[in-house]
């Protein structure tokens, strides 16, 4: 029981907890499937779509995947509505930033700076913490690929492969099987998607349940590329292919 340490973000527990950030992190383990890996040429992303209908607009429709700035997009498993806003946030700060130095901003500047608006709302009476953790993926002249995971603390931390939401143990034990330091991009879709069938919560791998990206280098900095439905059927096809 908390005892009523809950009922303020700003109380600790006499263990030194904030059971309100516990109960943030809990939403976040409800949420889809997300993953991100990091290969040699790139960083690919990869998330479960909880809503799919017939009626629903599969090309415009984005649940999990966005896109922050020309050289950074993101994956988010938590509460929605959260997340709508801390992207809002990044974009103008990205926006900001190329304004003001005439560059793309770095990928830790601006993952540090959303992180810290997270974990303003851990220290405020009257606030609750963000229910939704991301994965950062992103490249700049300075640190090349760069791929981060926060979560609702504020905290971040830079990894080679990381997973969130309901099946996250499963996924990372498959990351540490599967993860090749020397893989290209195309071998870790290929590993991002074989991860994804075997740790999603629906029954039949279909791109109408996926959300799919890649960020690679290109001659004017990084290109990225959020796939649609058409383009993920040839990953689904290999994968089942391969596992057959």
């Amino acid at each position: 029981m908390s005892n009523r340490y809950d009922s303020r973000t700003t109380i600790f527990s006499p263990e030194g907890r904030l059971y309100q950030v516990e109960y943030a992190m809990e939403a976040i383990s409800h949420a889809g499937t997300a993953l991100g890996i990091l290969a040699k040429d790139g960083i690919v992303l990869a998330a479960e779509k909880k809503v799919s209908s017939k009626l629903l607009e599969q090309e415009t429709s984005a649940e999990k995947m966005y896109v922050l700035s020309k050289n950074i997009i993101c994956v988010v498993a938590g509460i929605d509505s959260d997340a709508s806003t801390l992207v809002e946030t990044a974009r103008k700060m990205a926006l900001q930033h190329f304004a003001t130095y005439d560059e793309e901003i770095p990928v830790e500047v601006l993952v540090k700076r959303i992180c810290n608006v997270m974990q303003g709302y851990t220290q405020f009476g009257g606030l609750r913490p963000y229910g939704v953790s991301f994965i950062f993926a992103g490249w700049d002249s300075s640190q090349g690929f760069q791929l981060y995971q926060s979560n609702p603390s504020g905290n971040y931390t830079g990894w080679l492969a990381t997973s969130v939401g309901a099946n996250t143990t499963s996924a990372q034990t498959l990351l540490k099987q599967e993860y090749k330091p020397d893989s290209t991009l195309e071998e870790a879709c290929d590993q991002a998607m074989l991860i994804m069938s075997k740790t999603m919560d629906s029954s039949a791998l279909t791109s109408t349940k996926l959300e799919f990206a890649t960020i690679k280098a290109s001659s004017d900095g990084a290109e990225y590329n959020v796939y649609k439905p058409k383009d993920i059927e040839p990953l689904i096809e290999k994968v089942k292919s391969t596992t057959q």
